[in-house]
């Protein structure tokens, strides 16, 4: 883990994406996370875009978001079925490996697992041809799958090669939810992950999870949650994954700093990461250290 698992969310940013690819690099990260509206209202539209990202050396490690999907019948799931196929031409055209999907809120989507599984490997069978991976976030909010536990049993039963889950601190920590069953998702199976923490430790009502989670964000190893950020990237660590990690970071205190400014604080948040994670994860090896140690000293 090093600089180079870490990238920016264009959510994270103020400016045009232009400005936000050139801060990106500036700051010394080598993938971006993309909204597909940064795309769509960019002018000349998507392809203009897409060239644009590719010019700039970025690598794209996904395109964001699709909202209440799953669950749906009759012709409001043939309305997001479209909507789904014109986002996966989106992750086509711009090299975006993943689309990334949020659990429903919708009160007209069906919680009966067998059916969200069901349309998760419908998309994810619409993604096959484009060579594109979909990843399964479960919102703290979402309607009926809110837990992390709750899309990776999602995923296991649609059992498809190319859908996965995406972990989200913010999510876990605003659910105040387990840590030791991340060890139990196989890392080949996790899709993306996205660090953020905020300020403070108790979430008081539904609305300010929503509040916070859109507008309150910090970068990790800034707000109040630091151990339980570093337990849970040593879970995954452990359990194998070994792919991007993206600041997920919604603060509209950010949309109103310089983009440098905010670019340099998500590269000490990195730095954070690999020192303070990295480090305690190789802790076991410590001991041995120390013993070899105590034998050159004595020779």
């Amino acid at each position: 883990m090093n600089l180079s698992s870490f990238g920016m969310d264009t959510i994270t940013l103020p400016g045009s994406l232009e400005a936000k690819l050139l801060a990106s690099k500036a700051a010394g990260f080598a993938q971006i996370m993309l909204w597909a509206r940064d795309l769509v209202a960019y002018p000349g539209g998507v392809d203009a875009a897409a060239k644009l990202v590719k010019a700039s050396g970025l690598r794209v490690t996904g395109i964001q978001v699709m909202r209440d999907y799953e669950g749906l019948s009759g012709t409001l799931h043939e309305y997001k079925i479209d909507v789904a196929k014109n986002m996966l031409r989106i992750c086509k055209a711009v090299g975006a490996p993943m689309l990334m999907m949020c659990s429903s809120t919708s009160t007209h989507a069906s919680g009966d697992i067998e059916v969200i599984a069901r349309d998760l490997r419908k998309l994810a069978n619409l993604a096959v041809p484009l060579g594109v991976n979909v990843g399964y976030e479960a919102l703290s909010w979402g309607r009926h799958v809110n837990h992390y536990l709750q899309s990776w049993e999602a995923v296991q039963l649609a059992d498809h090669a190319n859908l996965g889950v995406v972990i989200d601190s913010y999510h876990i920590l605003a659910n105040d939810a387990a840590l030791d069953d991340l060890a139990d998702i196989p890392g080949s199976k996790i899709a993306m992950v996205q660090l953020s923490d905020f300020m403070w430790r108790e979430i008081r009502s539904a609305e300010e999870r929503i509040e916070t989670a859109r507008h309150l964000r910090v970068f990790p190893g800034e707000g109040e949650h630091a151990r339980e950020l570093a337990e849970i990237v040593r879970h995954l660590y452990r359990a194998g994954y070994d792919g991007d990690y993206s600041f997920e970071v919604f603060n509209d205190d950010y949309l109103q700093m310089p983009l440098d400014v905010v670019a340099a604080r998500a590269r000490r948040s990195a730095k954070w990461v690999t020192d303070q994670v990295l480090r305690k994860s190789l802790g076991v090896r410590e001991p041995q250290a120390a013993q070899l140690a105590r034998v050159a000293e004595a020779d």
